[in-house]
């Protein structure tokens, strides 16, 4: 009893296991073969009727735009709706209720740039890929990219608007020229090699995601004209008056710190940045601010507001002894 029993679980897992392994017994001598197999455990892509994958096959508009659908993992969950979308809002031969239609409405609403009288049933051709595959790689972020131009031997059989997609899904390094420099755009596109470029694009995207984010450029100082004036208060201490020309009389002036080295105190100033809820008169206003040095260190600005030079940002130094507050 035990032995039968080991034998039915054994013939249902093979049983559960076999479209999968189906789909990949004609792949292993595909280039993109590796790919193909990474997105099918992934559940991106799956064989045809007859359990195989068929690389070399064609690929339909039906099956292009769920592979993209799902390899991008593309949804309509950011985006509102007064009704369901159906298939019939935007295409005139996407029937709604087929395997494909949903696909073809999240596609089209994350800006798939997909023609309104598209058949599911045409063969997408190699430029209409990667126009569409550049398209979902858009709706996934934004994404900086360099900016060389790719010279394309057959690029005047290139559609002009399918242009602009293939130069940037070749300079990212996500689909590449044959070894003739040619990109045959009018070719129609295998099974096999849409699957290698939507790889391609699901590596490119989780690299980008993974890169630390870019640290934000510091606003500019609105202070000019920055002076500074010194005034013995005794034979110990020095009064030290820093005034400068703000944008209007929101703003304000802080000394945020001192930097004590070999006999010179370096007083640095800082903004004080208007209230964002208030509205203010637009005109060019003085603010001044007050500190107390030691008469032993000479009271000068930073570099960045010597006479010929541009004020930046205002940052700060840590500060030592030697400073008598206010």
């Amino acid at each position: 009893m035990r032995k039968l029993l080991l034998l039915c679980l054994s013939v249902l897992l093979l049983l559960s296991l076999t479209p999968s392994a189906m789909a990949l017994s004609d792949i292993d001598r595909h280039p993109y073969g590796d790919q193909i197999r990474k997105l099918a455990e992934a559940g991106v892509v799956q064989g045809e009727n007859d359990g195989k994958f068929n690389p070399q096959g064609q690929l339909t508009y039906a099956s292009g735009i769920t592979m993209l659908v799902r390899g991008m993992d593309l949804s309509l969950a950011r985006f509102l709706f007064l009704k369901q979308p159906e298939a019939k809002d935007y295409f005139t031969r996407v029937q709604d209720g087929m395997w494909y239609s949903e696909a073809f409405v999240i596609a089209q609403v994350n800006g798939l740039d997909i023609p309104k009288d598209v058949d599911p049933n045409q063969s997408m051709t190699r430029e209409q890929f990667a126009h569409h595959l550049f398209r979902a790689i858009e709706a996934t972020g934004e994404y900086a990219y360099i900016l060389p131009y790719i010279m394309i031997d057959d690029e005047k059989d290139i559609a002009e608007e399918y242009m602009g997609s293939i130069q940037t899904l070749l300079v990212s390094n996500i689909i590449e020229l044959g070894q003739d420099n040619r990109f045959a755009p009018k070719a129609e596109i295998t099974r096999g090699e849409a699957a290698g470029w939507l790889h391609s694009a699901r590596e490119f995207v989780r690299s980008m995601a993974e890169m630390p984010a870019p640290l934000p450029e510091p606003e500019p100082s609105p202070l000019t004209d920055v002076k500074l004036e010194v005034n013995p208060v005794n034979d110990e201490v020095n009064e030290v008056t820093i005034t400068a020309q703000v944008p209007h009389p929101g703003y304000g002036l802080r000394i945020s710190s001192i930097s004590f080295i070999d006999g010179e105190a370096i007083i640095y100033p800082d903004v004080v940045w208007p209230d964002p809820e208030r509205m203010y008169p637009q005109v060019i206003s003085e603010v001044k601010v007050k500190t107390y040095v030691s008469s032993e260190f000479t009271p000068i600005l930073p570099e960045e507001y010597q006479p010929g030079q541009n004020p930046g940002a205002g940052a700060g130094v840590d500060s030592s002894t030697g400073i008598y507050p206010e």
